[in-house]
């Protein structure tokens, strides 16, 4: 490889694997020589970037954590499959993957080839993926559209569908996205209503970025609603602006659950958001938590714990769980035979 430039790449992509290299595997791999090795070494130090040499017959060359990060050199395979796992963690909003795993995600598809483009579409395309049940699943491009327009400050459009089905067009000056573990929310300025609010991404639909650029406005401190209400200007932060209005949406329910297993079981196999259960001393635990999640999805996941439990409060979850244990009987009962004709969901 004579080009030197090209040989300097391919080296530094060789050493940020996490191994050792061996000088003579590297002037194998490059098709250089031994000497030519040495003096490329020298070239990266010389561009900052922390080469280490150990001696002997073993001893080889290995990149380190220096000051600053060096670029990441990925080859075809590498890039693909980064790109298809930030895709799935982003596409169902799973629990730790926040906005910054979306930025990333943005840079890297704007950054990939075309040719790889297509095959992370294609490998995504033929992925069916085994989720929770819990949450909304989203177009990862839906996700990157929106962070890439809040990171470069560009105003966005896009169709929206709210909670009673009803679908409008929104123009918004986007601030920031949040991951509640179980959804994705935009927080952004809607410019026809003259105010905040929060969207769900899960119902935006066809966004697009217009180009037009807009110095961000201070986010509302209280006061401020989701598609309701007006807010005091002042500084805040995004994720406290988001829990605020989900209060104000939805009433919050204030657990009282008793379980039958171990603190550990328990917290290992509920959202990080309800908090851990403390041990009652008796070989179980009891968990005191507030949130602002509908009653079927706090049901779903203490069924999920698969242990005994025991609900204490709030009363109309205890009703709920009534209700749905009732139903879940008689399914188990009626198991084989055929459903009645006109049979359907029970109201309660």
């Amino acid at each position: 490889m004579s080009d030197t430039p090209a040989r300097l790449l391919k080296l530094l992509s060789l050493l940020q694997t996490p191994r050792e290299w061996p000088g003579g595997e590297l002037a194998e791999r490059l098709d250089v020589s031994p000497r030519t090795i040495r003096r490329d070494i020298d070239r990266l130090r010389d561009l900052g970037y922390p080469v280490e040499a150990s001696r002997g017959s073993v001893g080889g060359y290995r990149l380190v954590a220096g000051a600053a990060m060096p670029p990441l050199l990925l080859d075809d395979e590498e890039a693909v499959a980064i790109a298809v796992g930030l895709r799935a963690g982003a596409g169902h909003a799973i629990e730790g993957v926040d906005e910054a795993s979306v930025r990333a995600l943005a840079k890297l598809e704007q950054v990939l080839p075309s040719r790889l483009r297509h095959r992370v579409s294609a490998l995504q395309n033929a992925t069916v993926p085994l989720t929770r049940g819990d949450g909304s699943t989203i177009d990862p491009r839906t996700l990157t559209t929106l962070a890439s327009a809040a990171t470069g400050r560009e105003r966005l459009r896009f169709a929206y569908r709210s909670g009673d089905g009803t679908r409008t067009k929104r123009q918004v000056e986007p601030y920031r996205l949040v991951s509640t573990g179980q959804r994705w929310y935009l927080v952004a300025y809607d410019l026809g209503r003259e105010d905040w609010r929060t969207f769900r991404v899960d119902r935006v639909g066809e966004p697009y970025a217009t180009g037009a650029r807009f110095t961000p406005r201070p986010l509302p401190v209280e006061g401020a609603g989701s598609d309701a209400g007006r807010g005091d200007t002042g500084s805040g932060d995004a994720a406290m602006f988001l829990a605020r209005s989900m209060r104000r949406m939805q009433p919050e329910l204030r657990l009282d659950v008793w379980f039958g297993a171990p603190a550990e079981f328990v917290t290992a196999r509920l959202p990080a958001h309800l908090g851990a259960p403390q041990p009652d001393g008796e070989g179980g635990c009891r968990l005191r938590a507030s949130c602002t999640d509908s009653l079927e999805w706090v049901a779903l996941r203490l069924a999920l714990v698969d242990c005994e439990f025991s609900v204490q409060g709030p009363p109309q979850l205890v009703s709920y769980l009534e209700g749905l244990g009732a139903r879940l009987t008689r399914a188990a009962a009626g198991a084989g035979t055929e459903p009645r004709q006109g049979a359907g969901p029970e109201q309660g």
